[in-house]
């Protein structure tokens, strides 16, 4: 059977003969098929396009593990190392030898998670790589696993997974999107690891949350409250997003954006002089 990947999303779906119709991640309202429709693809094809794996450090024991040309959505993955285990967090939709090889001398992956469904890529054939690795995801996400397997370990709330390492369900985008505190990230600082949950603003200086980024579906101040309220006992001096990174401040940084997107919301602002 073959591994299908939606060539929109690079998530990996159920080993078929044929591809599904549709990939329903992208059907849904917060994503999109393009205009050009619906197209699969595999790893031997992306191989063949000449797609590779970049991994390098971004502090001591974090690293980037990116796929050039760019895939999908384009989203960074991230593999953590602490002394009781490795997390691969986002994991890419590609992946090929040289990537499984290098992952290895930096210790090998323990666990595999992503902040959301449209991040989770090729989670699987990654498990299958490192010895089955335990795949979370979140419970209230479950109707949105592509490819069942029995490594997926659901969860929900708050869970401490590695040493110094908690997930931490904030909601918002999805039901179950989370963010993963390390509390050794940024010279012992914190650092949250965001994806899309609490996404990083262009002039990385900012951040946003919203049920759709792409067709510009905000949230509910309910569900901005809930995201604040997760957060709210974790101390964090950097956010890893999915696109951009905030490096110092960062705990003041999305807490003075989030409330300025509820005064937005309320309507709490001066309206714009008429020219």
């Amino acid at each position: 059977m073959t591994i299908w990947t939606c060539a929109a999303c690079a998530i990996e779906h159920a080993d078929t003969e044929v591809p599904p119709t549709v990939c329903v991640v992208c059907s849904d309202d917060r994503q999109f098929v393009p205009a050009s429709g619906q197209r699969w693809t595999t790893q031997a094809e992306l191989a063949a396009a000449g797609h590779h794996g970049v991994i390098g450090e971004l502090e001591e024991d974090l690293f980037a593990v990116d796929v050039v040309p760019e895939l999908g959505i384009g989203q960074r993955g991230l593999f953590l190392r602490t002394s009781g285990g490795n997390l691969l967090w986002e994991p890419p939709g590609f992946i090929d030898d040289d990537m499984i090889s290098t992952l290895r001398d930096l210790g090998g992956v323990d666990v595999i998670s992503a902040s959301h469904p449209h991040l989770t890529g090729a989670s699987i054939q990654w498990s299958q790589a490192f010895r089955g690795a335990p795949v979370l995801v979140a419970s209230a996400d479950r109707e949105w696993i592509r490819r069942p397997d029995p490594a997926i370990e659901l969860w929900h709330g708050v869970r401490q997974v590695l040493p110094g390492v908690t997930f931490v369900q904030c909601g918002g985008h999805f039901a179950g999107s989370s963010v993963a505190h390390w509390r050794e990230g940024a010279g012992g600082r914190g650092a949250l690891l965001t994806g899309d949950t609490i996404a990083v603003g262009a002039d990385r200086a900012s951040v946003s949350v919203m049920r759709s980024f792409v067709n510009k579906i905000p949230l509910p101040e309910r569900a901005v409250r809930r995201i604040q309220t997760a957060i709210g006992p974790f101390p964090f001096d950097r956010v890893y997003g999915a696109f951009g990174i905030i490096d110092a401040g960062a705990a003041a940084v999305v807490d003075a954006s989030l409330n300025r997107y509820v005064s937005w919301l309320r309507g709490d602002v001066p309206d714009e002089p008429e020219k």
